[in-house]
C-alpha cells in the first residue's frame, strides 16, 4: 500500500526490492510524521512541542560496525583500516537480502532529500526508514526539496535504515548484529539493528566526503558563518568541541554547524539542519541553541522528562551525556536561508585538549595548518561514541577521520590548495582544560573562548605580538581583549609549573608518535611544523 505525501509524486519501491512492505508513507510533513511517531509509540510531544524520543540501546555511533564495500571502484582510493573497514561484495549481497526481506509486512517512511546547498555539487538522496521520527531526523537535517525539485528527484544514492534488522556475521562479514555498510559503486547504505539517528547522517557525510575532492571540492567536518563585513570562517571539530556552540553567535549569519564543502565559489552547507548536543544547555551561555529545544519540530534523543508536566530537564544525563537536539537550521533566527557563502578568511581548529596544556588560541603558520589538520587532535567527548565515559586523548585526522573514506592526505592537500589560493588565516583554538588536567583542571570558560575568536575574527590580533610555545612552536598572543594575560599562556594557569612541564612534553610526545604515519606523505617543512623533541621550559 502507498501513502502519498499530497505535495509529492510517489513511485514505487519494487525496483528497489521492496515488494512487500505493509505501507509506504513518502515525504510526509513534520505535523503527519509528529503524528506517526505518537501513534505508533516512538516518543512524545514534550513541553512546549519538541518531539522527544529515545534511542534505545545505542546513545552514539557505532564505529566498530561501520563498512565500505570493497571493490574496483574503491580499491584504490579508500585508505583502508580500523577505520574503513573493508567488506566484501558477496557478503554486503548477502546483508542487503537479509535486509530487505526484514522490510515486509513493515510500515516504511520515505524522504526524498539533498545533501548539499550548492546546486552544483548537491547529491539527491533517498532515506528510507522503519521509524516514523526517523524519517522527521532526516527532513530536519538535509535540504528539503522544493516542489519542483521533489517531483523530478532521482536519486544518486539510497539509504535503508531498519533498526529492527540483526546482521549475521558468519554470513554477512559483520562485527556483531548491528551495520553500517557502504556501498559506494551500488550507492547504497545499509543500516541495521541500532536507532541512533545519527549513523543516517554520518553516512550521508562519508559518501560526500568520497565523492567531492573529484570535482575539486574539499568537503570539511565544521560549521561555518559569516560577520557583517562578509569575513566567512570555518570551525573544523570532532563532536563536543564546540563547532555547534561557537558557530551559533547572534553577531554572526550561520551557515551551518557540522558539514561543509568549499567549492569554487565559495563555502556550502551539506545539511539543512544542526544536531547539537544539549548536555547541561543553558539559555544564558548559549541562548539560540536553547530556543530550539522548545519548538515544535524539534527532536529532542534521550533526554529526561518529568512524567508530570512533560518538561524536559537537560541538567539530567542519566540515560546518556549524549543527548541531542535534531532542528531545521531556521530555528537559528541568524541562520542563513540559502546555506552557502564566499571563501573563507579564517579556519579554525577547534580542540578539547584533555591535557589541560594547549594555549587557548594559536596563530598558525601554514605548514602548522597542515600538521594540525593531519593530527586532528582532541579528546573524545563522553557518549558520543560507546564506551567512552570520560574524555580521552585522541588523534583523529581532518578532525574527522570516522567519516573520510580517503587518505587524510588527500584532504590536507585541498585544504592547502584552498587556502593558499584565498589568503585564509589559521587558527588552533583550545575549548579543553585550563589549570590542569581533566579531572583537576577546568574547562575553559566560553566567554573567553567567543572573546578571543572575536578577536580574531575582527583581525584585532593581526598586530598583537606573539610568544612562542615551547613545547609545540605555537605563536600565542600575549594580549587580546576581555581575557587575562595569564589565561593565554597555559602555565601560568597551573600551580605546579613542573607538573605542566611533564604533561605538555607527554603530549607533544604523542603528537610525534601520531604524526610518523604521515612523515612520507608531506613536505619536510610540514614535519617539522609540530612539536620538537627535547625542548626545556622556561
Amino acid at each position: 500500500m502507498q501513502h502519498v505525501g499530497h505535495h509529492i509524486k510517489a513511485e514505487s519501491l519494487e525496483a528497489f526490492g521492496i515488494t512487500h512492505a505493509r505501507t509506504v508513507h513518502w515525504n510526509l510533513t513534520t505535523s503527519e510524521l509528529y503524528n506517526a511517531a505518537i501513534v505508533r509509540n516512538e516518543g512524545e510531544i514534550v513541553h512546549l512541542g519538541p518531539l522527544a524520543v529515545d534511542t534505545g540501546r545505542y546513545t552514539g555511533r557505532s564505529p566498530k560496525d561501520r563498512f565500505i564495500v570493497r571493490d574496483a571502484r574503491t580499491e584504490a582510493s579508500v585508505d583502508w583500516g580500523a577505520i574503513n573497514q573493508p567488506m566484501a561484495e558477496d557478503r554486503f549481497a548477502a546483508l542487503k537480502v537479509g535486509i530487505l526481506a526484514a522490510t515486509q509486512g513493515r510500515d516504511l517512511f520515505v524522504q526524498d532529500v539533498f545533501v548539499g546547498t550548492d546546486p552544483t555539487h548537491r547529491v539527491a538522496v533517498r532515506v528510507i526508514t522503519e521509524f516514523a521520527w526517523h524519517s522527521l531526523f532526516v527532513r530536519n537535517m538535509f535540504v528539503r526539496p522544493t516542489r519542483r525539485a521533489a517531483e523530478k528527484h532521482e536519486p544518486a544514492y539510497v539509504i535503508l535504515n531498519v533498526p529492527s534488522f540483526k546482521a549475521d556475521p558468519t554470513t554477512m562479514g559483520t562485527a556483531s548484529e548491528t551495520v553500517v555498510a557502504m556501498n559506494l559503486s551500488e550507492r547504497l547504505v545499509l543500516i541495521g539493528a541500532t536507532e541512533y539517528a545519527g549513523e543516517m547522517k554520518k553516512s550521508a557525510f562519508s559518501l560526500m566526503n568520497f565523492e567531492l575532492p573529484d570535482n575539486g571540492v574539499m568537503p570539511m567536518h565544521c560549521s561555518a558563518n559569516v560577520g557583517g563585513n562578509e569575513n566567512v570562517a570555518v570551525f573544523f571539530g570532532l563532536s563536543g568541541t564546540g563547532k555547534t556552540t561557537l558557530s551559533a553567535s547572534r553577531d554572526r549569519t550561520l551557515i551551518g554547524d557540522d558539514e561543509h564543502g568549499w567549492s569554487e565559489r565559495g563555502v556550502f552547507n551539506m545539511e539543512g539542519g544542526c544536531y547539537a548536543k544539549v548536555e547541561r544547555l543553558s539559555a544564558e551561555a548559549e541562548p539560540e541553541i536553547y530556543e530550539t529545544t522548545r519548538r515544535f519540530g524539534t527532536i529532542l534523543e534521550n533526554v529526561v522528562i518529568d512524567p508530570e508536566t512533560h518538561r524536559v530537564d537537560l541538567d539530567d544525563t542519566s540515560k546518556t551525556r549524549n543527548t541531542r537536539a535534531a532542528y531545521p537550521i531556521t530555528h537559528i533566527s541568524n541562520a542563513s536561508r540559502v546555506g552557502h557563502t564566499g571563501h573563507p578568511s579564517d579556519v579554525v581548529f577547534l580542540t578539547a585538549d584533555a591535557f589541560g596544556v594547549l594555549p587557548p588560541i594559536s596563530k598558525l603558520t601554514p605548514e602548522q595548518v597542515e600538521y594540525h589538520f593531519l593530527s586532528g587532535y582532541t579528546a573524545k567527548i563522553a557518549g558520543t561514541e560507546r564506551g567512552v565515559t570520560e574524555p580521552e586523548a585522541t588523534f583523529s585526522a581532518c578532525f574527522g577521520a570516522p567519516f573520510m573514506p580517503r587518505h587524510p592526505a588527500e584532504y590536507a592537500a585541498l585544504l592547502r590548495e584552498k587556502m593558499t589560493e584565498h589568503g585564509t588565516q589559521g587558527w588552533l583554538v583550545n575549548t579543553g582544560w585550563t589549570g590542569g588536567p581533566y579531572g583537576q583542571g577546568r574547562r575553559m570558560p566560553i566567554a573567553y573562548t567567543r572573546a578571543m575568536l572575536d578577536a580574531a575574527l575582527s583581525h584585532r590580533l593581526d598586530d598583537v605580538e606573539t610568544q612562542t610555545d615551547q613545547a609545540f612552536g605555537l605563536h600565542v598572543p600575549v594580549h587580546c581583549p576581555g581575557v587575562p594575560d595569564d589565561i593565554l599562556q597555559p602555565k601560568r594557569t597551573w600551580e605546579d609549573p613542573a607538573a605542566y612541564d611533564e604533561a605538555a612534553q607527554r603530549l607533544a610526545g604523542m603528537f610525534r608518535d601520531n604524526f610518523a604515519r604521515f612523515a612520507d606523505r608531506v613536505r619536510p617543512a610540514v614535519r617539522d611544523a609540530g612539536p620538537t623533541a627535547g625542548v626545556a621550559h622556561p
